[in-house]
């Protein structure tokens, strides 16, 4: 067994015992250049508790630490907060190592344990308000559904004030400090806006809900101990307002500007709406999809108030890069959002069409109509396009 793998005491009876990737570049089409951990919590009562595993080849970190803190057979309870196989992939060998005397979960986390993983041992259904005794201490569970799977839920340690929030305030950061006053805020503002903006932005109305529920609980919380990234004790109230601001959405004078291009054309369109953005004040974001991850453009996106598109024809549809970004904004379904559409062409020129139609599928309100240009755009072409950033940046301050 290799003891390099050392857990971290978070408080008096929990640990942190999980793994820790700094090899992965991608997460289900999300860019993580910082890798991740995948969280798991030893809860120290006369009954010991384990709180979720890892993702599957990484049980040896996980048991190494658990050995630091107690032999693994000395393991009651197994709770499996949320059934997504970076935090379940593991769990049949856990359960092989441990025995657990029993394993809990939602009613459909145990549906999606069962038919996702080799699992013959009965696991016991947890409902909000259903409470564990630990003997000494007790644990009490909440369910979030679709926060951001149907099984999710949260388990709460009152006796030391740690809410196990699965992936709920987490974020794809590797790093060895466990602690969110260990690391620079603007590092985890980036990654916690990140993480909403790519995986929980979609369920913003059942976020809003949540904090309206977890504040009328009262619960003196002490700890947010999430499913991935740091464990946060000194910055509660700071990331709980983030996620009630990212959830509202609330229009800002930031201006996405998304684009690519073939020959340069559309990227000078996109160059002079910039200007006429910034011209008025306003916050241009020029993102060429080049050499940008479709995961930054939905960060970007979340802190927005206009959305502004623009791609050459190819083919007669917009170009591949700007498809691919676009399907996987509308998923995302980002809210509160003015836009428009520009594009360069040769022959046909639909690109810009098209890009107009999908962005009012994705319900952003158009505020002008798509600017073409044939070829090369003529300096008048881009002083259209810099009135265009100005009449957007306008508009986004009038509604500040």
């Amino acid at each position: 067994m290799n003891k390099s793998f050392q857990p971290t005491k978070i408080s008096d009876s929990v640990w942190w015992v999980g793994a820790i990737d700094r090899l992965i570049a991608d997460f289900h089409g999300y860019g993580t250049p910082s890798g991740t951990t995948y969280n798991a919590y030893l809860v120290m009562g006369e009954k010991v508790a384990l709180i979720d595993t890892v993702k599957k080849g990484f049980e040896d970190e996980l048991i190494s630490r658990i050995s630091s803190v107690i032999d693994p057979s000395r393991i009651d309870y197994i709770i499996s907060n949320h059934a997504e196989m970076d935090h379940s992939g593991s769990l049949p060998y856990v359960i092989d190592q441990i025995h657990p005397e029993k394993i809990f979960a939602s009613a459909k986390g145990v549906e999606t344990l069962k038919a996702q993983l080799p699992i013959e041992h009965d696991i016991e259904i947890l409902k909000t308000g259903d409470s564990l005794s630990l003997g000494n201490k007790e644990l009490s569970f909440i369910e979030t559904r679709m926060l951001h799977w149907p099984d999710s839920m949260f388990t709460y340690f009152a006796d030391e004030g740690v809410l196990f929030s699965q992936d709920a305030f987490g974020m794809h950061l590797a790093s060895y400090e466990r602690f969110d006053d260990q690391i620079p805020e603007s590092v985890l503002e980036w990654e916690a806006t990140k993480y909403y903006g790519n995986i929980l932005m979609p369920f913003s109305p059942l976020v809003i809900n949540l904090l309206k529920k977890v504040g009328e609980m009262d619960l003196n919380l002490k700890l947010i101990a999430p499913d991935h990234g740091p464990i946060w004790r000194n910055k509660i109230g700071w990331i709980l307002d983030l996620y009630r601001d990212f959830a509202l959405q609330k229009p800002t004078n930031r201006v996405v500007i998304l684009f690519d291009t073939m020959w340069g054309s559309t990227t000078k369109m996109a160059k002079a709406i910039a200007e006429g953005v910034e011209s008025e004040g306003g916050d241009p974001r020029l993102i060429p999809l080049s050499v940008s991850d479709r995961s930054v453009v939905a960060t970007e996106v979340l802190k927005a108030g206009a959305l502004i598109v623009g791609s050459p024809t190819m083919n007669r549809e917009i170009f591949p890069s700007l498809a691919d970004v676009m399907i996987y904004l509308k998923g995302l379904k980002p809210k509160n959002l003015i836009g428009a559409s520009f594009g360069s062409y040769g022959w046909s020129g639909e690109a810009h069409k098209n890009l107009d139609q999908m962005l009012k599928e994705m319900n952003v309100d158009i505020v002008h109509d798509p600017i073409s240009a044939k070829w090369v755009p003529t300096d008048e072409k881009l002083m259209e396009c810099f009135e265009l950033g100005v009449s957007i940046a306008n508009r986004l301050s009038e509604e500040q």
